[in-house]
């Protein structure tokens, strides 16, 4: 039995979580099979599909406004004290729902930003049917200014993921036939938002589109601007010749994106980083190294070469259950990473066993040798999607216990992760905030957040609702 207590104990522990090789038995039945994948998406569709059945993306949502966090609450009306949203040092600025930001399912997924030349912020909110636009005011307020819907012909489906390249956002999807929209940013900087939002045209108002995935299905996507390079990743079927590797995808001319080659070791890659190699291990310094998250394991690539990339090593770790996303501390000095998993707290397996997220920290200092050096654990139950580092805190999207905000500082000095601390978060997910341990593992809440904006806002997608902007109350260091 879960309990509050037992969270109080240990916030982080290193008696479990180390590295180790692959169990090439469990690996060839749950992983390489595409076993376990297909296991979680189908136990996720059926959640969703009560879940609309029910109701919940058709539901009108509030426009929410400021709202202060006072004694652990954010309360938007002020008529209506029990109805509020928990929080610690994160104020709400805004939410929009999403059927207010155009989408007619009201299902939300990745979040990205941009920020233009003049210094305007605007933020892509992936959606069932599409993707939104908006802009960020100075005063923490979602203007709706359009959307990009998904690729002409093609069903609706959650899963849609985001990333920037320059003035650019690449845009994946997981339903068939979409393959790979190219878009230009800078067509947001003319939009009067008085006259209304723009619906833009799949096809016509495209950059570029890369139409050559095996099925058009990819589950994720991730860019390098200092390579000029897209990584299309999880495109399958896992029997085509890339086995839902990392795609490579040259973006040097965005109108007409071509693929030199693929990196098809170790298959399924479910998400990764790729960066121009700086770090301790002198054997790759100016290399690019695509850091892979790859179901069981974490995954590393040496892909300088897009026609030859190596494999330069693959680890597991104890409770390894479902390797989902991770982030390096410092992109100048890549010694050290965090990883997420998104399954062991629900499978109970390894430090994630009673519940509470865990975020594996890896010392990366060799690449072909990468260490499992401790963990943090969070104090409320929940399942972990998404995270990214941003300075010295991790910003990470934990579905319904919200988002919260690790300073991770201390461990390039004690990586056991026993000084890590949560300084921040914001729950926008009230409903299981009566249940033990102050959560649920469930898939609700928030799927990803974007904090990488100058003014300090961050803005979080949510599964159900729709967008919110807080900031955190001070300053951050």
């Amino acid at each position: 039995m879960r309990s509050l207590a037992a969270a109080a104990v240990a916030l982080v522990a290193t008696t479990f979580g180390k590295e180790m090789a692959k169990d090439p038995q469990r690996a060839a039945e749950l992983y390489d099979s595409g076993l376990m994948h297909e296991m979680i998406m189908s136990k996720k569709e059926t959640f969703w599909a009560r879940e609309r059945k029910a109701g919940i993306y058709t539901q009108d949502w509030p426009e929410l406004h400021f709202a202060q966090c006072r004694d652990g609450k954010a309360v938007p009306f002020r008529d209506q004290p029990t109805n509020f949203y928990r929080c610690n040092n994160v104020n709400l600025h805004h939410f929009l729902s999403h059927k207010a930001l155009g989408s007619t399912v009201g299902e939300g997924s990745s979040s990205w930003g941009w920020v233009s030349d003049d210094g305007r912020e605007f933020a892509i909110i992936a959606q069932g049917d599409g993707a939104a636009f908006a802009e960020i005011t100075n005063a923490g307020k979602l203007r709706y200014l359009g959307r990009l819907p998904q690729t002409a012909g093609t069903p609706t489906s959650r899963w849609r993921e985001i990333r920037t390249y320059k003035h650019y956002i690449v845009i994946a999807s997981e339903t068939f036939d979409h393959h790979i929209q190219i878009f230009d940013l800078k067509k947001l900087l003319d939009i009067d938002y008085r006259k209304g939002p723009v619906t833009f045209d799949p096809e016509t108002d495209l950059t570029g589109f890369y139409g050559n995935l095996p099925d058009g299905r990819a589950h994720n996507i991730l860019t390098n601007d200092a390579t000029g390079f897209a990584y299309v990743v999880g495109a399958r079927p896992r029997t085509s010749e890339c086995r839902s590797g990392l795609i490579f995808l040259n973006l040097t001319d965005p109108s007409n994106p071509v693929s030199p080659g693929c990196a098809a070791a170790d298959g399924y890659v479910h998400d990764a980083q790729c960066l121009v190699y700086k770090g301790p291990d002198s054997r790759y310094l100016g290399r690019e190294i695509c850091y892979g998250y790859n179901e069981d394991s974490l995954t590393i690539y040496d892909v300088t070469d897009k026609e030859w990339p190596e494999l330069v090593s693959v680890t597991s770790y104890e409770g390894a259950t479902y390797t989902h996303q991770g982030w390096v501390l410092d992109k100048e000095w890549q010694q050290y990473l965090v990883l997420d998993d998104e399954y062991d707290e629900i499978d109970g397996r390894g430090p994630g066993a009673d519940g509470y997220a865990v975020t594996f920290i890896w010392d990366i200092s060799d690449l072909e040798k990468p260490r499992q050096t401790g963990y943090y654990k969070a104090p409320r139950i929940s399942n972990d999607h998404n995270q990214y580092v941003i300075g010295n805190y991790s910003y990470q999207s934990n579905y319904g216990a919200g988002i919260s905000v690790l300073d991770i500082s201390s461990i390039p000095t004690n990586p056991t992760g026993s000084d890590v601390r949560e300084i921040a978060w914001f729950d926008v997910y009230p409903e299981n905030d009566n249940e033990e341990g102050g959560g649920s593992l469930q898939f609700v809440g928030t799927w990803s957040s974007y904090a990488d904006y100058p003014s300090g806002y961050i803005l979080i997608n949510t599964i159900e609702r729709g967008a919110w902007v807080v900031k955190i109350q001070q300053p951050l260091p």
